[in-house]
């Protein structure tokens, strides 16, 4: 028997420094989350806060970034450790991704060297968590149409509106907010305590439960002019921090299609069905076969992608492309993994519909399938078809 990984010879595409961070983040969900994942989704709770100095003890809270305590790694190895965080679950990759590619993204890209300072440390070590307040209830897919405005008085500024579906909103010491202002949309770091900014855990989700959202609102809300982002100017700031979320979730999607994967093959060859193993039916070895094709054709456009970054070539509409392949394969995989276990398979004794129901969201957060179609179509045609 091979597995994919050995089909596609993906170590012999990996350094020993990129193995070596795959497998340390491997074994600690292995050992401190897989335990208690399916507990954490049944329960509709996720332990942000007690976590989070262990991820940042790993280094992997803002990995990607350099100085402040970041660890400073490579887009690629970023993408792995994203890879085998959401083989674990989904909302695990979800919580690392919003800390590290949004929040201190934006503080990192656009923030002063005072805002830096404050926050990125500490950020870095999981003693500070952080949000992203873009996405509006009336406004995901649209996000131009904002209606959070931000109005100068003085040398302040007042904020209202809210924003909704915030991974970490809740347990978050910082979110970074994004608002109207006649000077266009601005970025304003808003510390969890200032008064008139709230934070309400959203529930009844049927998917990524083991994951904090919340809807944020901004009533009022009073900060000095030192919490502007000096460079974070227009749309295209917010979107950029989206797109190295984006780049994690081509990776991260393929680890939980790897996992779905792993547990179909394992189920089996030890469940029986007419008295023979369920694997020695030619049906489920044509679906086996052409889950581990997909799936190896996508770790391969990822680690494909993965270099180009590296190297600083990556387009935005490559990373379109790979988010749109991973989750759409990924969502694929799981479901059909599922029919694999029969009954069994809508239980908690086994991640699969537990990672089809994650991957829902994953299909649809931080683009969906079809705004990501919309961006091919556009650089594929030269025209826009989004209005």
């Amino acid at each position: 028997m091979v597995t994919v990984d050995e089909l596609f010879a993906i170590d012999s595409l990996l350094t020993d420094t990129e193995r070596q961070i795959r497998d340390t983040v491997r074994r600690f969900g292995e050992q401190r989350l897989r335990p208690h994942v399916a507990d954490w989704f049944e329960q509709g709770t996720f332990p942000a806060r007690e976590l989070a100095p262990e991820l940042g003890a790993l280094g992997l809270l803002g990995m990607h970034l350099d100085g402040y305590g970041c660890a400073g790694t490579s887009a690629t190895e970023y993408g792995l450790a994203c890879m085998e965080l959401e083989a674990v679950d989904s909302g695990v990759r979800s919580m690392v991704s919003v800390q590290g590619s949004l929040a201190m993204t934006a503080i990192h890209k656009y923030g002063s060297e005072e805002q830096k300072q404050q926050w990125l440390p500490q950020m870095a070590a999981g003693r500070a968590l952080g949000c992203f307040g873009l996405t509006e209830p009336d406004f995901g897919s649209n996000p131009g149409g904002m209606r959070t405005r931000a109005v100068r008085d003085g040398s302040d500024w007042v904020l209202n509106g809210s924003k909704m579906w915030i991974t970490n909103g809740s347990v978050a010491d910082v979110a970074v907010v994004w608002a109207r202002t006649e000077e266009g949309v601005r970025g304003f770091l808003v510390p969890a305590d200032t008064p008139g900014f709230t934070a309400r855990e959203m529930h009844r989700k049927l998917s990524l439960r083991a994951s904090v959202t919340a809807e944020l609102d901004l009533d009022g809300v009073r900060l000095p002019g030192d919490a502007l982002l000096p460079e974070g100017k227009g749309l295209s700031a917010p979107l950029g921090c989206l797109s190295e979320a984006r780049f994690g979730i081509v990776f991260g999607a393929l680890g939980a299609a790897a996992d779905c994967l792993a547990a179909a093959i394992d189920y089996a060859r030890t469940r029986e069905v007419f008295d023979k193993p369920l694997a020695a039916y030619q049906l489920t070895q044509a679906k086996l076969a052409d889950m581990a094709v997909e799936l190896g054709k996508g770790q391969l456009l990822a680690l494909h992608l993965g270099r180009l970054k590296d190297r600083g070539e990556l387009r935005p509409e490559q990373v379109s492309a790979g988010k749109l392949n991973s989750t759409r394969e990924a969502i694929a995989i799981a479901r059909q993994c599922r029919t694999i276990l029969g009954a069994n398979g809508i239980t908690l004794d086994y991640p699969v519909l537990r990672h089809a129901n994650n991957l829902e969201s994953v299909l649809t957060y931080e683009g969906t399938a079809e705004v990501h179609q919309l961006v091919l179509g556009e650089a594929l045609t030269g025209s826009k078809a989004f209005r």
